[in-house]
């Protein structure tokens, strides 16, 4: 099962205007708010550390470039070439490989693991921009590429990101400048129930190893000068036994 063509169009669409200037992606908060973070609650879950790391939804590759300094072998993988583009840009010296990856297509993540071997997976706020019929397919391609000994790492927005963003959506200025364009490509997010996501990761396969809950920082500021932070909740999984 492969995403829907409105979704990948909204992505291009998205990515094709979007400028290559630091932070000017709602969602593109500097490596040390974001995955710098993060590897402190993934790293100690990690069965075998040398395995390749799969950046999934890289975008710009941001964060990417950040695991690149940290792991030898790191893939920015994105549904959008537009996305992939930006994120060549920004690394002239190739720290990282990139590639275009449907992962809810399932040749397509099969065919990835068959170049890689098994992987650990980063991914942030990803499933909940997903079409509903497209999440269990999705961490479906996560199970294949993590296999046998990768361990999987997501960040999702938590339900209660829901009523901060549509009260941003709906301020009577207008959304702020930089999530404007996302919910004028229609990839604004989706709601996600916090069960559902280890639910998901559960029916393909996965054991939930540890969890816990952690701010989405995103680039943008309230009119009092305070970041704008999304409550969201984080997951690692794998298989065991």
């Amino acid at each position: 099962m492969s995403v829907t063509s409105r979704y990948r169009q909204a992505w291009e669409g998205f990515w094709s205007e979007a400028s290559d200037e630091q932070g000017a992606v709602f969602w593109d908060a500097e490596p040390a708010l974001t995955v710098g973070v993060h590897l402190a609650f993934f790293e100690p879950h990690l069965a075998a550390p040398g395995l390749p790391v799969v950046d999934l939804g890289c975008g710009n590759g941001t964060q990417t470039r950040f695991l690149a300094d940290r792991f030898p072998h790191v893939v920015g993988a994105d549904l959008s070439a537009a996305a992939l583009d930006h994120a060549r840009r920004a690394d002239p010296a190739g720290q990282a490989v990139y590639r275009l990856l449907d992962a809810a297509e399932k040749t397509e993540a099969e065919t990835l693991h068959a170049e890689l071997g098994d992987a650990n997976l980063y991914m942030r706020g990803v499933l909940h921009q997903a079409e509903p019929d497209d999440r269990q397919p999705l961490v479906d391609g996560l199970a294949t590429l993590v296999g046998e000994r990768g361990r999987v790492f997501l960040v999702e927005l938590a339900e209660a990101a829901g009523l901060v963003l549509r009260g941003l959506a709906q301020s009577a200025d207008g959304p702020p400048p930089k999530l404007a364009p996302v919910l004028r490509h229609g990839i604004a997010p989706g709601e996600v129930a916090d069960a559902a996501v280890p639910e998901y990761l559960r029916a393909a396969g996965l054991t939930v190893l540890a969890s816990g809950e952690t701010p989405l920082v995103t680039t943008e500021y309230t009119a009092d000068g305070s970041r704008i932070e999304l409550p969201s909740k984080w997951l690692v999984a794998g298989r065991t036994g």
